[in-house]
């Protein structure tokens, strides 16, 4: 990896951990999109895992207490299924279907939520997010869009909401690593970032998490509400123009 590119990955990993804190899914689209273009998809995949891996894990310690845990074991169901079924069928995209899959992503957020009756806090439907997020975010490498669409109509605070969903995505971040690391490491770990850049990478994470907080404290419910789906959807319309770059570039 050259230094430019090795820079470009430790700033995304500050502020996308940064984004993400404040906004529950962002960071981790825009984190993806980097890492697909300086590093072979396999590797992006990996490197995104360990990553969003650091940053969900410590913002969901920084809000243990907001954590609704029934939300999570039925989660955990739903992603291990999930899991399993990807790693069978032995899936990794290429290049643009990833750009691709990244543009589309966001537009989930449009999805009228209040009639789908979708609720996270009810066991049936805890376990369905943690088969259709995870099988997205391990085909994707996102799915932080379609998680939010679980929890669109809770009655939880903005700060349960992030705490929770950071907790989700500790098990499906787990499973892209898992997954596609076993494949990546079969083959000597082509492409990945140099350990030591993985090592300073970590801390930016966990720095940004931190900082991220406190910007969402001072936020109220419904500017975190409204702000997110624009955000999300300005990112995805610039991947659906990546992906057209590399398609019409084949």
């Amino acid at each position: 990896m050259s230094p430019s590119a090795a820079l470009v990955l430790l700033a995304a990993a500050f502020g996308t951990a940064l984004l993400s804190s404040i906004f529950g899914m962002a960071g981790g689209l825009v984190l993806m999109g980097v890492l697909a273009l300086i590093l072979p998809v396999q590797a992006a995949f990996v490197t995104h895992g360990v990553l969003q891996l650091v940053a969900n894990g410590g913002r969901a310690f920084l809000q243990r207490s907001h954590i609704r845990w029934k939300i999570l074991a039925g989660y955990a169901v739903g992603a291990l299924a999930a899991s399993g079924l990807v790693a069978i069928l032995a899936f990794s995209p290429s290049r643009p279907l990833l750009f691709l899959c990244l543009g589309l992503t966001p537009l989930l957020t449009w999805l009228p939520g209040d009639r789908l009756r979708l609720d996270a806090e009810r066991p049936a439907h805890a376990v369905l997010a943690g088969l259709s997020v995870t099988g997205l975010n391990l085909t994707a490498g996102v799915a932080g869009p379609l998680l939010d669409i679980f929890f669109v109509r809770t009655a939880m605070s903005r700060h349960a909401v992030v705490a929770t969903k950071a907790a989700t995505q500790v098990l499906a971040h787990l499973a892209k690593t898992v997954v596609y690391g076993a494949a990546l490491f079969r083959t000597g770990g082509e492409g990945m970032p140099a350990a030591w850049i993985l090592a300073l990478a970590i801390p930016l994470s966990l720095a940004g998490t931190q900082a991220g907080g406190l910007v969402l404290d001072r936020m109220s419910d419904a500017v975190f509400r409204r702000w997110t789906r624009w955000i999300v959807t300005g990112i995805g319309v610039f991947y659906l123009v990546q992906a057209a770059r590399l398609m019409l570039a084949a």
